[in-house]
């Protein structure tokens, strides 16, 4: 059942947000340390926030962050149209199952429709089956082989 909660895109004054944000990802996956151990600074915050080609949503309720999505807006070449990857995609897990994941999404598509994108991918992990349903109820399935390249 859907619940009761305001999804706020955030722009370059959101820090309050976006440092709530990223503890959600910590806790969520399971990384804290990735997620707050060495925090941008508010100067890379804004910029960041600012940008054309970053969108940080989040969820709340009740004042209080209860999901998050970081996604990118990619500008293609071959044609004048982009495409939004979802980078991270998180609910607390108190929230879970309630709809705030879809309803983010949702926003996503505004968002996306807006800025005249073509689509909106997401990947997820083997194993993740939450993850999984729930992108294949807004989706189409592609299989795909991801590769890490080191810098």
């Amino acid at each position: 059942m859907p619940t009761s909660c305001s999804i706020k895109q955030l722009s370059a004054i959101d820090l309050e947000l976006m440092d709530s944000m990223l503890t959600l990802f910590g806790d969520a996956f399971n990384e804290t340390e990735t997620y707050t151990a060495r925090r941008p600074g508010n100067a890379y915050l804004r910029k960041l926030l600012g940008s054309d080609s970053f969108i940080a949503l989040v969820a709340i309720r009740d004042n209080k962050v209860v999901g998050a999505l970081a996604a990118y807006e990619l500008h293609k070449f071959e044609q004048e149209r982009s495409e939004i990857y979802i980078y991270d995609l998180a609910v607390d897990a108190a929230h879970r199952r309630e709809g705030i994941a879809t309803a983010m999404i949702q926003s996503l598509r505004a968002i996306a429709a807006t800025r005249g994108a073509y689509v909106i991918f997401v990947q997820a992990d083997y194993g993740d089956d939450p993850a999984v349903a729930l992108y294949t109820k807004l989706g189409v399935r592609e299989d795909v082989m991801h590769f890490d390249i080191a810098v």
